[in-house]
């Protein structure tokens, strides 16, 4: 009996004394503040250190350990991150410029780049043939030097890769940029299938080339022109069909709307205030040429061209010719350099005249002599 009340009683000593001992633990320091030197803030790391490094902010501090790479909020001095996956020592780390990516030399004579945002790897840059001792990125962060333990440096192109901007879905020809050779292209493309491995010119995908792809090519070409559009490879004939055919489909939507009014400024440029004969080209020219003009209404259209003596040496009929510019080499009046005979005309200066309804217009031509260079040889 009194064995037990003896056990009893060192229990009851126990209890309370670890209840009195208990509230002691509430008033131990954090382990950052413990027994700091005298002008110590904190105290960080664990593990055997090999380096330690600021961000450019002075927002992070990167610590070498043989952990790993731990990463700290300066301000509260919390850890934020434990960078693994070296297989060796760490033995030295920079930060970009930026602060946005953390370079790491090791033992293992690889280096890793790590995003500081996430923690993850970003690459891993192998090359080194023994311990990568230090690294440290350039003033402009584009380029990386690594230095090996025996003297080996290396240079790494550490520039972000510009991604390729998106597509344009009206961008037909691919070449960055949406203009009237798209408007072309689509017009070229009018009423085709698309095969299974696709048509640019089907700028809305859905299978056939069509006015809805027209109307979306102009209104992508609408938002990107600085000034009123040209296109001289089309007809006022060909834009005013292409704006009955979107009207009667009844395109109500903001994108279609922008393309109908862009078809609309089109035409006004394409369609002539005045009947015009214009300068042919090239002037000089040997043995051929191209000859544009106007019309500001439909006619039969007649070109006939003279030597200076009045003589006449050519005559073209170009039927008749609606309301347009005839300025582009597939438009234009062309001639060969050749009488009616199919021979070809001396050099000198020739008469163009434009016949057009009630309008006659002419204008002067040059052909010019070929020069023969005669090469001398000495025997």
């Amino acid at each position: 009996m009194k064995m037990k009340t003896r056990l009893f009683l060192i229990l009851t000593l126990l209890i309370i004394s670890s209840l009195s001992i208990l509230p002691c633990f509430g008033q131990y320091e954090p382990y950052t503040q413990l027994s700091l030197p005298e002008g110590a803030k904190a105290r960080l790391g664990k593990g055997r250190l090999n380096e330690i490094a600021y961000s450019p902010d002075g927002a992070l501090l990167a610590v070498v350990s043989s952990v790993g790479i731990w990463l700290y909020n300066t301000e509260t001095l919390q850890e934020l991150a434990l960078l693994t996956g070296h297989t060796g020592d760490v033995a030295s780390v920079s930060f970009s410029p930026n602060g946005s990516t953390l370079a790491s030399g090791s033992w293992d004579e690889t280096v890793r780049l790590w995003d500081v945002a996430t923690g993850s790897l970003k690459t891993e840059l192998t090359g080194h043939t023994d311990e990568v001792a230090s690294v440290s990125f350039s003033p402009d962060g584009l380029t990386l030097a690594s230095g090996g333990s025996y003297g080996a440096i290396l240079l790494w192109d550490t520039a972000p890769e510009t991604p390729e901007p998106p597509r344009l879905a009206a961008d037909v020809n691919g070449d960055g940029q949406v203009n009237i050779q798209d408007l072309v292209r689509v017009a070229g493309a009018f009423g085709q299938q698309v095969p299974e491995e696709g048509d640019p010119a089907d700028v809305n995908g859905d299978g056939v080339v069509n006015i809805q792809d027209l109307v979306a090519a102009a209104a992508a070409l609408g938002e990107t022109a600085a000034s009123a559009p040209s296109a001289a490879n089309l007809s006022a004939k060909t834009v005013h069909q292409w704006l009955s055919d979107a009207k009667q489909f009844n395109l109500t939507d903001a994108t279609s709307q922008r393309g109908i009014r862009f078809l609309e400024q089109l035409l006004l440029t394409l369609t002539p205030k005045e009947t015009a004969l214009l300068a042919n080209y090239p002037n000089p020219f040997n043995p051929e040429t191209w000859i544009p003009y106007q019309l500001a209404n439909p006619a039969d259209v007649t070109l006939r061209i003279h030597a200076v003596d009045g003589s006449l040496v050519r005559t073209l009929s170009l039927g008749h010719k609606g309301v347009g510019v005839y300025q582009s080499r597939n438009r234009a009046a062309y001639w060969d350099g050749k009488n009616k005979l199919g021979e070809p005309v001396a050099s000198g200066v020739y008469f163009y005249t434009l016949t057009a309804g009630d309008f006659t217009a002419t204008r002067k031509m040059l052909i010019q002599t070929i020069s023969k260079r005669v090469r001398s040889c000495q025997f």
